[in-house]
């Protein structure tokens, strides 16, 4: 959906959000500082009004040297990372906050080391990616600091599921001309755990040390925040990168108990022979979900995430 445009407006990308001011590039490379205003409009529903990502519609508000205007106008998504909030602790209200829009891939960080390969959240991304049917990334970091053995033992299961996996060292540049290749012509969103070196990649990855890098958090291996808004960075070779805020935890939007067991695809095959054809593959018997993973035909941390992330979404 598109709108015709006024002698004072024209079209952009908002390349970064920052306490409610967002950079906006016209089609000529120059950027403008914009706001919102109670006529924006959207047609993307009840979430976050304006992303990073997003192709906008801006009016100028002044003397055209200053680069200043307004957002009048926010073009429809073609796909967008989301994560779900409580509209009670945030003051939009929103339920659904955007990360980032309009991306072809979405590029999950985790480490290796440092903290260490947390699996966990690495399945909530790959469930939010089956579910949203967007292209997904597993890069590792730090896999200097790794027993390479070890490593290959707990990406095993991804890998049999063939997901694309990219092992780097940001610090050594171990892997990251493979890591370039995965990303050419694409706009990849970089989301993850704080601490895992995600912004000393992008660092890496275009040539220049644009986007701040924290010391980890010693006292409990945990990262402390180095991003604390969404960019949106080019590439040399082409394409571009979202860097997003770490996070501590990935709430998934969209996925129900009903629903999760589609987005685990090794699931797919065996719950066709389950007793029941609504099994949760939680607790019911003659679940043969349940059976493979005891023999050993699922991954057994797989399964364990399923029933963490199970147990953490509402009934419907």
């Amino acid at each position: 959906m598109s709108r015709e445009k006024n002698d004072h407006e024209f079209s952009g990308l908002v390349t970064e959000a920052r306490g409610g001011m967002y950079a906006v590039e016209e089609r000529t490379g120059r950027v403008w500082l914009c706001r919102t205003f109670r006529g924006t409009k959207t047609c993307n529903g009840d979430t976050t009004l304006v992303a990073v990502g997003d192709h906008v519609t801006v009016r100028s508000t002044g003397d055209e040297a200053e680069a200043e205007g307004v957002i009048v106008y926010v073009d429809e998504r073609r796909s967008c990372l989301v994560r779900k909030r409580d509209r009670k602790r945030n003051r939009s209200g929103e339920e659904v906050q955007v990360i980032a829009s309009n991306i072809d891939q979405l590029a999950v960080i985790t480490s290796a080391m440092e903290p260490p390969l947390n699996r966990r959240l690495v399945d909530r991304y790959l469930v939010f990616a089956e579910y949203s049917d967007i292209p997904v990334l597993i890069v590792v970091n730090k896999t200097d600091l790794a027993n390479h053995e070890v490593l290959a033992t707990e990406l095993a299961p991804y890998r049999d599921l063939s997901y694309r996996i990219v092992t780097v060292s940001a610090s050594t540049g171990a892997g990251m001309d493979i890591l370039r290749h995965q990303l050419v012509n694409r706009v990849s969103a970089f989301s993850g755990h704080s601490g895992v070196g995600k912004s000393t990649l992008i660092n890496a990855l275009i040539g220049e040390e644009r986007q701040m890098t924290g010391a980890l958090s010693t006292a409990k291996n945990r990262g402390v925040h180095t991003t604390s808004n969404a960019v949106m960075l080019p590439l040399p070779d082409g394409g571009h990168v979202i860097d997003t805020p770490g996070i501590r935890e990935f709430n998934l939007s969209g996925i129900s108990r009903e629903n999760l067991r589609f987005w685990f695809p090794e699931f797919l095959g065996p719950m066709q022979e389950c007793a029941y054809s609504s099994c949760t593959h939680t607790v019911e018997p003659g679940c043969a979900v349940m059976k493979a993973a005891e023999e050993g035909r699922i991954d057994l941390q797989r399964y364990e995430s399923y029933l963490a992330i199970f147990d953490s979404l509402d009934e419907i």
